[in-house]
């Protein structure tokens, strides 16, 4: 990784795309420390410490959240109006027109997904701005005014954001949207490891317990961010035989090539999806002032929200207390349903036969046609399958050893795939770069 960044470096284009890219990063940074005016944000830092759920919207922000900065909802909106537009493609003939339409379609998908991000924005500003207010958080009480600064300031500011990635793709190393998301993640790591040096190395009842609990530390996140890389990169590759036929004179074709199918087919999707979705009762109940379960004596709804609350998972002290741990598996049922779901819409079996069958392609042993159809959503099926299972457990690992022995990171599993993903991502964009310009020297010379 070192070794490809020193020699982009070396060449002056690169240079200038990844400069251009550092100095942007320092923009988000600045504004994530910027408060949202008619704010009293010591009261607000204070709500979000004591609603420990949040951690997942905290994760995608940078802390920002928490902060109520004017990037507090940072570029989640996009991301939530990027899945949406893409789940609509499926279900719009329209946008699926345009989502097959090459570069002028995607322009136009784009668009609406810019349109959406603003839509989602305004919703979530204003529907935290009245919670807020309610709650005697704004230091104006709840008036069109008040309310109207806060709405637009979070709405700018997501947008602001979006402009910026859009930026860091044209002008920048490109995954402009994904390194944003990176950099909120990783601006948090630190904070997090003095986190766990000061409780489970320094705190240590001896030099050899610290010792031990450094090397545990070391060997899980490592032992993590191997497994994801090779989570992500792991493939089921299909052969493929082209048959022969003749153009004019010359006989073409013939050769044998193969479809790569990712075992990750989803990526993320499927654990921000199930995380979602579980953490949004609880910001709502939150900003109604419900919350989860804290004794025996309290409401159904509220010891649902303990179900949902990841925090309250694996919690071994008592079975009271772990019983709650029904949620993690729900969770898990989750993310495979989401993976299958997501799957499915990404990738059309019958598509990918037919356009094989068009270009003359088969797969050894297999009729062209429904046949191949059929074999492609079996081995579709076993992958997938595999691929929820390491998403499971990459989710499940961060949350055992919260509510087992408390280790509190923001870089739980959702973080760690995003982290690993965009970086080899990345890094292949450079690579990638450097080898037209490697052959763009050689062609003029």
């Amino acid at each position: 990784m070192f070794e490809t960044i020193r020699n982009a470096f070396k060449i002056k284009d690169l240079r200038k795309k990844m400069l251009y890219t550092f100095f942007t990063l320092i923009v988000v940074r600045i504004g994530c420390q910027l408060p949202v005016p008619g704010v009293d944000a010591s009261v607000i830092t204070d709500f979000f410490e004591s609603q420990s759920s949040l951690d997942f919207f905290n994760q995608l922000t940078g802390g920002s959240f928490s902060q109520m900065s004017i990037f507090a909802l940072n570029i989640t909106p996009y991301i939530t109006a990027s899945i949406i537009i893409q789940l609509l493609t499926i279900a719009i003939p329209r946008l699926e027109e345009l989502h097959k339409d090459g570069e002028d379609g995607r322009k136009k998908l784009a668009e609406y997904t810019r349109y959406l991000t603003v839509a989602l924005a305004v919703l979530e500003s204003g529907a935290m701005a009245i919670g807020f207010g309610q709650q005697g958080y704004l230091t104006e009480g709840v008036s069109f005014t008040s309310i109207a600064v806060f709405v637009v300031s979070l709405t700018a500011g997501s947008a602001f954001l979006m402009w910026l990635g859009e930026q860091i793709t044209e002008k920048g190393v490109g995954n402009g949207i994904s390194i944003i998301l990176l950099y909120n993640i990783v601006s948090r790591i630190p904070q997090d490891m003095m986190g766990l040096y000061e409780k489970f190395i320094k705190g240590a009842s001896n030099t050899t317990n610290g010792l031990i609990g450094a090397v545990l530390i070391v060997a899980v996140i490592v032992g993590m961010v191997v497994f994801i890389i090779i989570l992500s990169d792991a493939e089921r590759r299909i052969s493929v035989q082209y048959s022969k036929k003749t153009q004019g004179r010359k006989l073409v074709g013939g050769q044998s090539s193969h479809i790569p199918l990712k075992v990750n087919t989803a990526g993320v999707i499927p654990v921000i999806f199930a995380g979602s979705l579980f953490s949004m009762p609880i910001v709502i109940a939150g900003f109604a002032g419900i919350q989860p379960a804290s004794g025996n004596g309290t409401s159904i709804g509220q010891k649902l929200l303990k179900v949902l609350n990841q925090n309250s998972w694996c919690n071994l002290k008592s079975f009271g207390e772990f019983k709650y741990t029904l949620g993690l598996v729900i969770y898990i049922l989750l993310i495979i349903f989401f993976a299958y779901f997501y799957t499915s819409i990404t990738f059309n079996p019958q598509e990918v036969a037919m356009n094989m069958k068009k270009q003359g392609g088969f797969i050894p042993g297999i009729r062209p046609g429904k046949p191949t159809a059929d074999y492609f959503t079996k081995v579709l099926n076993s992958v997938i399958m595999i691929g929820a299972i390491g998403l499971s457990f990459v989710a499940f690992v961060p949350i055992f050893f919260s509510g087992a022995f408390g280790a509190d990171v923001s870089f739980g599993g959702t973080s760690l795939i995003i982290i690993v993903g965009v970086v080899l991502e990345t890094l292949k964009q450079i690579e990638s770069q450097m080898l037209v310009r490697h052959y763009k020297g050689f062609i003029s010379e």
